[in-house]
């Protein structure tokens, strides 16, 4: 059975990403999560624009999602990392306040497709997408399986689509 695709796109264009890797612990050596989402989004012909680690704190996550959405050309960030329950996952407590419109399915379909490859650990996951100053913004964990799952299944095939939902385009 094919799936219909209500809203199809018309045509591929490249956007503007910059990715954030939320760790105490990661070098731009060792980061391999945030390295494999750079891969995706320039296989996709999606430009990176910014790539950056911080520390997971909640102060640091702020700070700089404020100041990459203020870049007029971007038009997503993806977040990886921190967004477990441990204390010093501090991810989705950062942005939850910020985003202005949320994508509750983004979240729900995550943990679904999570719990089909890891079972009930996935209900640890706080996954997290909406839109903030214009822009998209993903949060995902920062499992290498967790972002490719996220990327592949949900980010990169809706990416455009939402870029020109939130654009009225």
């Amino acid at each position: 059975m094919d799936k219909q695709i209500p809203h199809p796109t018309p045509e591929n264009i490249s956007l503007s990403c910059a990715v954030i890797t939320v760790s105490d612990t990661r070098t731009p050596e060792t980061d391999k999560s945030g390295q494999l989402l750079q891969e995706l989004l320039k296989n996709a012909e999606h430009s990176v624009t910014a790539y950056i680690i911080i520390k997971d704190e909640k102060l640091e996550v702020v700070k700089h999602l404020q100041h990459l959405c203020q870049i007029e050309f971007l038009d997503a960030v993806i977040l990886n990392g921190g967004t477990g329950i441990a204390p010093r996952d501090t991810t989705y407590d950062a942005i939850e306040n910020l985003l202005e419109k949320t994508l509750p399915g983004f979240g729900e379909l995550f943990r679904w497709l999570s719990y089909q490859e890891i079972g009930s650990r996935a209900i640890a996951s706080r996954a997290v997408a909406g839109t903030y100053q214009g822009k998209l913004v993903f949060s995902l964990p920062g499992s290498r399986n967790a972002v490719r799952l996220g990327m592949e299944k949900l980010i990169l095939p809706e990416l455009v689509h939402l870029r020109r939902q939130l654009h009225g385009i």
